[in-house]
């Protein structure tokens, strides 16, 4: 037969104890506890509960308190590798300081992120961690937050004067650019990502920056948008291949961009690191595999910078905002010259 859940009064009355102190001792942390009973009472109080596999009402202490100890995460797609590592470190960090994040995908549309954001906050949410934010001049939900003192922290995206924990992406591009020029390429192509994405805008910005302040300014048609994808990426550079003078470097601001370039190339006989140079970004687990030039973004570890940051603003703590510096690995696919 089914046993009934056990419940706090229920363990109180076998104890001869008050449900109160029940309460305490398997509801609080060890300090409460500490003052809420004897050693000798705690003890016999979770040794039955353990026997009868009690499990805490989390939803009826939330009402209760209003400390849900939960977090919630909106990412534009969790299947992007990137936004998966940046998931895997906030929910480690949360984790071990005994949280619960739960993620949702906003297929970055800024209506179902605010659908989504005010569903979590209905259920009482602590602080919400944001990876969908679009760079517009217009103010939006997230100045909305900011006046209901809502707390949250943006990651790997950044706007305004927001609480952010980003790469250092205008260091990412002026380090591809560099790397390019130094080996001999001026003529050369952006594959720039989401036009509202600012840490895309910052990449293809720095990098077509550090180009101008030597005295060649890239044509708009050799940087073009697209979403973040292997199917953009191999679009794109069908588009900057078939031009008459193709370049002979390209700079893609993250790695799947750069794979779909990859297949562009292999269409026409191409290799990279031996008829075009290619750079991508983010250092994803197949850069290595493929010999992709990239950038380190430090994804895992924004994402417990983005925890500890938020449960700092959860207490009431002075935030600021952090950028991990980006970092170069070279590989042969960028190792050519023109």
């Amino acid at each position: 037969m089914n046993r009934r859940p056990a419940t706090l009064r229920g363990i109180a009355q076998q104890l001869n104890v008050h449900v109160s102190t029940v309460s305490r001792v398997l509801n609080g942390t060890l300090d409460h506890a500490g003052r809420a009973a004897s050693k000798d009472t705690i003890e016999r109080i979770r040794a039955l509960a353990a026997s009868l596999d009690y499990q805490p009402n989390t939803h009826a202490r939330t009402l209760k308190t209003r400390h849900s100890r939960e977090i919630a995460i909106l990412v534009p797609r969790l299947s992007d590798i990137v936004l998966a590592t940046i998931y895997e470190g906030i929910d480690e960090a949360a984790s071990a300081r005994r949280y619960t994040s739960f993620v949702a995908n906003t297929l970055d549309r800024p209506e179902r992120q605010r659908e989504l954001a005010e569903r979590a906050l209905a259920r009482n949410v602590e602080g919400l961690i944001i990876s969908d934010v679009h760079c517009t001049p217009e103010p939006g939900f997230l100045e909305e937050l900011a006046e209901r003192k809502v707390p949250f922290v943006l990651v790997s995206r950044r706007r305004g004067n927001h609480c952010s924990i980003t790469s250092d992406d205008e260091m990412g591009g002026r380090l591809a650019a560099e790397h390019l020029y130094a080996q001999g390429h001026t003529r050369v192509a952006v594959i720039a990502g989401e036009a509202h994405s600012s840490n895309a805008g910052e990449r293809a910005a720095s990098f077509v920056e550090y180009y101008r302040e030597r005295g060649i300014d890239i044509a708009p048609e050799r940087i073009i948008t697209g979403h973040f994808d292997t199917q953009a990426g191999f679009s794109i550079g069908e588009r900057l291949l078939n031009h008459p003078q193709p370049p002979t470097a390209i700079f893609a601001v993250n790695d799947f961009l750069a794979i779909g370039l990859f297949g562009a190339m292999r269409n026409r006989g191409l290799v990279a690191g031996r008829d075009i140079a290619v750079v991508g970004y983010n250092d994803t687990p197949l850069a290595p595999h493929l010999q992709l030039t990239s950038i380190s973004t430090s994804m895992h570890a924004q994402g417990v910078r983005a925890v500890e940051t938020l449960l700092k603003r959860i207490a009431g703590e002075p935030v600021a905002s952090h950028r991990f510096p980006a970092l170069l690995t070279v590989r042969t696919s960028s190792l050519c010259r023109p």
